[in-house]
């Protein structure tokens, strides 16, 4: 666990699979930035099987994704301790899911010291397709869904992250922040990023990235599409967002860590619970 007992540090990124550029020295530099980053909570996309396997070895608890890919590509939730109950969903929302093998969720409960108390994690993964939002509609609603039924009674938080393949103006995203409802139903999550650095854009899939420019995506422009999200009760959020940066933007001893850059918050307790004035000194 990290120095800060009040909260929890989180992080979630896109690693590329290590069939692509260089993937054995992109590994090393993400193994010493993960040593130097020290995250609670670990949420990695385009991993292989081998690579759940070195974290494990390096003393991380993991929970694999529900589905993987025909090479072996797949997500991994993981934690410096132990989970509790976990739960999940492969989001085969629609006919044209098959394509994407390795899209899912997985929602799991992680105890944590008090006053923190019991923090649920949900690990989305959606379609990644540009033209498939009407999935990643769908399949927001069913890890939402996924994460109510998941949280037992001890849970006090719950923080949604990943790969989520859509900007802050996608549908998927605006349903997860509260700004519109989708079959029937609404939440409300606060966005990391814009909380703690209102008005800046922080792409973290962009053409500034060399390895942006020489992938299967070489016309892309800036995108925020990695996200750390907060559950919201009737009062706010749960739990404030104290820092949030993104991380590996910058080549380490001149390795690019992937084609994304990866996003780190702090989740602190508030100082008065939300709901409650409070207390006159």
């Amino acid at each position: 666990m990290s120095d800060v007992v009040l909260g929890a540090r989180v992080m979630t990124m896109n690693v590329l699979a290590p069939q692509y550029a260089d993937g054995t020295a992109r590994r090393v530099v993400l193994a010493q930035e993960l040593r130097r980053l020290r995250p609670d909570v670990l949420a990695l996309q385009e991993v292989t099987r081998q690579d759940v396997a070195a974290l494990a070895e390096d003393g991380w608890y993991t929970v694999p994704h529900p589905r993987w890919s025909t090479d072996g590509v797949g997500a991994v939730l993981a934690a410096r301790r132990r989970f509790g109950p976990v739960a999940t969903d492969p989001l085969q929302v629609t006919g044209r899911t098959a394509y994407t093998e390795w899209c899912g969720v997985v929602a799991a409960e992680l105890p944590l010291p008090e006053p923190l108390g019991t923090l649920l994690v949900v690990h989305h993964k959606p379609s990644w397709p540009y033209d498939y939002e009407r999935e990643r509609e769908l399949q927001a609603v069913a890890a939402t869904r996924l994460a109510e039924q998941a949280a037992g009674p001890g849970v006090r938080h719950t923080v949604l992250l990943g790969d989520l393949d859509a900007t802050p103006d996608a549908a998927s995203l605006r349903f997860l922040r509260g700004l519109q409802s989708l079959d029937g139903s609404g939440v409300c999550f606060q966005d990391a990023w814009p909380a703690v650095h209102p008005g800046e854009p922080g792409p973290t899939f962009s053409p500034r990235n060399p390895l942006v420019r020489q992938g299967d995506m070489p016309t892309a422009v800036d995108r925020r599409i990695d996200h750390i999200l907060v559950r919201c009760g009737a009062h706010g959020p749960t739990l404030r967002v104290s820092s949030c940066e993104r991380v590996l933007v910058q080549p380490v001893n001149g390795v690019q860590a992937s084609d994304h850059y990866g996003l780190v918050a702090d989740l602190a307790l508030p100082d008065h619970p939300p709901g409650r004035w409070a207390e006159q000194r």
